[in-house]
């Protein structure tokens, strides 16, 4: 099954690593690396830059934060690594956390190693080698569904992370936080989307559960087992998972759900097979989650234009990068249409909502 699993590519021109620092502080800190790395970069990510090193004997994951200016609390590497080594005993999807580096002398930022999860991981299009159906494919969905409800329900404080955010009042703060952000890294091409963000701070819900959220859950961001497409073997991308509301979490991954008859510029967007045959809709979603987690919401519109909103300010920030030259991945060209569209998906959910 070795040709449906992922693998990364060539390393983007200005992302290339210090093979030799590199290579001499690992010799240092992880034992029974033999030869030298070949280095490869995974192409999914927007934010924090990944890459595969191969040795003679093994294979590692390094993650580290991108050049350029960034967001206060971004890209902060520490966090990210001691949080899914907190979370590895309770929640097996997390991949083992093998060593930290905050000398910048080797890479010039700080960065971290993890163990390589071999798998499928579901990106625009499946491997053209899995055998897909229907069936297995709605059962997949609810596995994957599973694992986000499955991450709420952590025990937070045998966890020991009760202390990573502070928790009470996150509605309130991600609302005030991300429209900051988005006023923040606004270009001359994009709305103002004060419409949005006036509705969001005027509708926020009375009640919020905190629990242990990811903020970045999508099929993208997914191992799956090579032998069997359905089953969920790891969960990647920790950097924005902190205390917050569950269904705030569920809404900023509806947020990336594209449907099969979903308009153009949907399509043009998507990022993950939710299009397939046998993928639940967004309502179902919403309302599988909501019966298998016994959470009650009588109306799932602030979360998903939350959900929405939130995307567009992440979008924003990293064409605000590529628009004044922090980086130069093609890729990043044309997200500024992706934020007008997204603003727009966020008035119309407002709209049919009636309020």
């Amino acid at each position: 099954m070795d040709d449906v699993t992922d693998k990364a590519g060539a390393v983007r021109s200005g992302e290339e690593l210090d093979v030799i620092a590199l290579h001499t502080w690992l010799k240092q800190n992880i034992d029974n690396i033999h030869g030298k790395p070949n280095i490869t970069q995974y192409s999914g990510g927007a934010s924090n830059w990944t890459y595969c090193l191969e040795y003679d004997n093994t294979s590692l994951i390094l993650r580290r934060a991108p050049a350029g200016t960034k967001a206060k609390g971004a890209h902060n590497m520490k966090r990210e690594y001691e949080l899914q080594k907190a979370l590895k005993p309770v929640y097996p999807y997390v991949p083992e956390m093998l060593t930290f580096c905050e000398d910048d002398a080797v890479l010039g930022t700080d960065f971290y190693v993890m163990e390589k999860l071999v798998g499928i991981i579901p990106r625009k299009h499946m491997p053209k080698g899995v055998a897909l159906t229907p069936e297995r494919t709605s059962q997949w969905c609810k596995n994957v569904i599973d694992c986000l409800i499955q991450l709420h329900q952590v025990d937070i404080q045998k966890t020991g992370l009760s202390k990573l955010a502070k928790g009470e009042g996150y509605v309130e703060r991600q609302i005030s936080g991300w429209s900051q952000r988005y006023q923040n890294a606004k270009t001359w091409n994009v709305p103002s989307a004060k419409y949005v963000m006036r509705w969001l701070e005027q509708n926020m819900p009375a009640k919020e559960t905190i629990c242990l959220t990811h903020n970045d859950f999508r099929f993208d961001n997914l191992v799956l087992d090579p032998h069997d497409y359905t089953q969920v073997t790891g969960v990647l991308d920790w950097e924005l998972a902190t205390l917050g509301d569950p269904l705030m979490d569920l809404g900023n991954s509806l947020a990336y759900w594209v449907e099969a008859d979903d308009d153009f510029l949907a399509q043009s967007t998507r990022r993950q097979p939710t299009h397939l045959p046998g993928m639940f809709r967004r309502k179902e979603v919403v309302d599988y989650y909501l019966s298998q987690n016994k959470l009650e919401c009588d109306d799932f519109t602030f979360y998903e234009v939350y959900g929405l909103f939130r995307l567009a300010a992440i979008v924003q920030q990293i064409y605000y990068r590529y628009h004044h030259g922090q980086t130069t991945n093609p890729a990043f060209k044309r997200f500024w249409v992706f934020v007008h569209y997204l603003l727009w998906r966020s008035k119309k959910a407002i709209k049919r909502r009636g309020k």
